[in-house]
């Protein structure tokens, strides 16, 4: 029904629309404590309401973009929060901490978490990367003295953010590269490039700064240190190898993904079909939990009713996650079908400004409006590829301007996107705390990204 329907408000009272929504749910949660759950379900519900979304219409979308949201996410924190209580509880997660803390050290430990970060960023999406190393985060943060959660969680974040929004083979900025016309390997070069110190000023020098100001204790979704440890724990290597499958198999998928995208080989092929259903983060995570059961589980003496116990009591602190997260997205959804972010597209497409300035606000505005980074993304790439088209621009620049979007997209993500309750509630910090450290860093982010992609602009 919404597809039948078209928005009769301007960009004007639209915008008010959104401004309200924001600033209800900082209320609701901060000053009345409203659960985030509750409170965003009935904010979506409001603002559709006053955005003039058809009342027959209304609980479709509400639930359209929830369980959108909860379908991507749900199956990876479920199964990468059994695969860290595994980890944490067979004594894994102390082994690779000491480890850690062994070859780097303890003041280079968070650095070291960062960079291995980044690298298996490259082929794993945001969220599923996160979940996959959050138990060694905090069994090394652990480690080294409980409260400097945000100086390794938020290095470790801001890593897996910034290869999800700067390189392919992540879907953003593929399509914003296709929507463009730009060349992808230029595009893959210059991420790369910009990649490592957009991540070392935004995530772990904000990491670090902000660590002294807010000393949050590591929480314990997946365990402490300070449980009871098994006596026979497996080899650091042992859970290393274990984190890598999902790793590799996702890899795999992009990788088959590329070739089959250049003619290099047959996308319809049984074998490729099969290696890219296996490489699929859910299955590649269900795999590697599945793996997990048996060589941290039953091979080192633990019996099936005590792993299935395990795996119960996992899912208990994660349900909060998965609901708030899924809620967030339904929030999202709702702006984005009032037509709040096209209308603010519009507007601002016609201001004049130069096409890679004009290509960055106006991302940072659909990211602040509706929430979705690569909504953003797409967007913005989709209104400002006929005017780059027509510019006459290198390769390189082109490139940039695809870099500069894509820097846009990421601009302060908070309330209306699910990544912020993702983050938040996986690092157990409040709105206001996450708002004053999460939300920073990811306009640090942003603005790190596109002056480096300027510098590249103006330069070559």
């Amino acid at each position: 029904m919404t597809e039948e329907w078209t928005q009769t408000l301007g960009a004007g009272p639209l915008l008010g629309i959104a401004a309200g929504a924001i600033v209800l749910i900082l209320f609701l949660v901060i000053k009345v404590r409203l659960h985030a759950f509750l409170t965003l379900i009935l904010v979506s519900l409001l603002t559709a309401l006053a955005a003039g979304i058809p009342v027959g219409a209304l609980v479709s979308t509400l639930t359209k973009d929830f369980g959108g949201t909860l379908g991507s996410v749900a199956l990876l924190i479920g199964l990468g929060a059994v695969l860290g209580r595994l980890i944490e509880s067979s004594g894994g997660a102390k082994a690779v901490a000491d480890l850690m803390v062994r070859v780097f050290g303890e003041k280079r430990a968070a650095f070291a978490l960062g960079i291995t970060s980044l690298l298996l960023g490259f082929p794993i999406f945001f969220d599923a990367g996160l979940i996959v190393m959050l138990p060694i985060i905090f069994a090394v943060a652990r480690r080294i003295g409980g409260r400097n959660l945000l100086l390794f969680g938020l290095s470790g974040a801001a890593a897996f953010s910034v290869m999800h929004v700067f390189l392919p083979p992540h879907p953003g900025p593929v399509s914003a590269t296709e929507l463009y016309g730009a060349n992808l390997g230029i595009v893959l070069l210059l991420g790369i490039v910009i990649a490592f110190p957009t991540w070392y000023l935004s995530g772990y020098l904000w990491g670090k700064f902000v660590n002294k100001r807010v000393p949050l204790i590591v929480p314990a979704l997946f365990g402490t240190l300070d449980d009871d440890q098994p006596k026979n724990p497996p080899k650091a290597g042992t859970v290393i190898a274990i984190l890598l499958v999902p790793i590799v198999l996702i890899f795999l998928n992009t990788g088959l993904n590329s070739l089959g995208s250049v003619g290099a080989v047959d996308p319809d092929a049984f074998w490729v079909q099969a290696l890219r259903l296996i490489g699929e983060s859910p299955i590649a995570l269900l795999i590697t939990v599945l793996l997990a059961l048996v060589v941290l589980g039953t091979a080192r003496g633990e019996k099936g009713t005590a792993l299935e116990k395990l795996v119960d009591g996992t899912f208990g602190p994660v349900a909060s996650v998965i609901l708030i997260t899924g809620a967030g997205g339904m929030f999202g959804g709702v702006l984005r079908a009032s037509g709040i972010g096209d209308a603010l597209a519009d507007t601002l497409a016609d201001l004049g400004l130069p096409v890679i300035i004009a290509a960055y606000l106006i991302a940072v505005i659909l990211r602040l409006a509706q929430g979705s980074a690569t909504v953003a993304l797409v967007t913005s790439a989709g209104l400002m590829a006929p005017a780059v088209m027509a510019g006459g621009f290198s390769t390189v620049d082109v490139a940039a301007i695809t870099l500069a979007t894509a820097a846009g997209s990421v601009f302060a993500g908070h309330v209306n996107d699910s990544g912020f309750w993702l983050v938040g509630r996986l690092m157990d910090m409040d709105v206001k705390t996450t708002l004053k450290t999460w939300t920073v860093q990811q306009a640090l982010e942003s603005i790190v990204g596109f002056v480096l992609v300027l510098a590249i602009y103006l330069i070559f």
